[in-house]
């Protein structure tokens, strides 16, 4: 980050946040950036600096208004665009799964992604293309987040998160080898990742091949613990005793429609089933309805439309939830 005009002073307490940050050390780098801001309330550097301290200290609140002053003072800047974008993007969303936040964030990076190309800062407009790509996964538009992930690995030929998010696309629209291939590229970048260890584990899983989808899954659990605990598995019978549980709360109305529905379990939801739409569904789905659409205009009763069957995809569940409570839940 290039500070701006900002004197000999403001730039030195600038440069030993960018220092500190690099170190690590977000406390020495918040404390430097607030001097600097003391001597330069308007600085974008320093206040961009904040905003990242206070980011990386786990202030979320704090870190969304100093972007936002940062935005104020920096209308044309790259990296604060950048930096909120993926802020947005990559560590809100994952927290607080909003889709206003992840739009946000997308028309955040596009516009940085614009102005990074019309200061020629290749790099800066690869980056622009990641957290595009990034968001629209995320808002389900794989297939859009394709051609700005394939512009970021033009710019960004080696970067893993690049070639990770380019594997996650391809696995939302069920190109399983492609998919592979591109997680593989991941892997021989960064082996430790665990996102894309957890990636090639279901790529393998849709392949058919279980011993090394339990593999990846343990890898991916051994490196991030927190992030890829252990799923529930539950035998067959504990699990439909789950499905009891889950219809016994929902409403009386809805419990005397669902007894003419077929309520099945299937480990995975099938490829069929997948492509049937066009872009697919993703393979991470829960459950689905199969049958006759419901909901016609001329329905009095929209529960009259229920489909013939209700499918509920047992492996997707268990590694969703992270309680029986929580599964139980979401099979309702």
């Amino acid at each position: 980050m290039r500070p701006r005009d900002d004197g000999p002073e403001v730039q030195r307490l600038v440069d030993a946040a960018g220092e500190a940050f690099e170190a690590g050390d977000h406390g020495r780098a918040l404390a430097r950036a607030e001097e600097a801001l003391a001597l330069a309330p308007r600085s974008v550097a320093a206040l961009h600096f904040r905003a990242e301290a206070l980011a990386a200290a786990g202030r979320i609140d704090d870190a969304l208004a100093a972007y936002d002053r940062a935005l104020a003072e920096g209308k044309d800047d790259v990296e604060v665009h950048l930096g909120l974008a993926d802020l947005l993007v990559n560590r809100l969303a994952d927290e607080e799964p909003d889709r206003a936040v992840v739009e946000r964030g997308l028309d955040l990076a596009r516009r940085a992604g614009r102005l990074a190309r019309k200061a020629g800062e290749p790099e800066l407009e690869g980056e622009a293309a990641w957290l595009e790509g990034a968001a629209l996964n995320q808002l389900g538009r794989s297939d859009e987040a394709l051609p700005r992930l394939a512009a970021a690995a033009d710019a960004l030929p080696d970067a893993v998160e690049v070639l990770l998010e380019q594997g996650i696309a391809l696995y939302e629209l069920c190109r399983w080898e492609d998919a592979r291939r591109a997680l593989a590229r991941a892997e021989k970048v960064e082996p430790a990742d665990a996102w894309t260890q957890h990636y090639l584990g279901l790529v393998a899983e849709r392949r058919g091949d279980e011993e090394e989808a339990r593999r990846r899954f343990a890898r991916a659990r051994k490196l991030a613990p927190d992030e890829f605990p252990a799923p529930i598995a539950l035998s067959e019978a504990v699990f439909d005793q789950a499905v009891e549980d889950a219809l016994e709360k929902l409403p009386e109305q809805v419990r005397r429609y669902l007894a003419n529905v077929a309520i099945t379990v299937e480990d995975l939801p099938s490829e069929d089933d997948l492509v049937a739409s066009d872009p697919p569904l993703s393979p991470s789905i829960l459950g689905l309805f199969r049958g006759p659409p419901y909901g016609r205009s001329d329905a009095v009763d929209p529960w009259t439309h229920l489909p013939s069957s209700i499918v509920l995809f047992q492996k997707n569940l268990e590694r969703f939830a992270r309680t029986r409570a929580e599964l139980t839940e979401q099979i309702g």
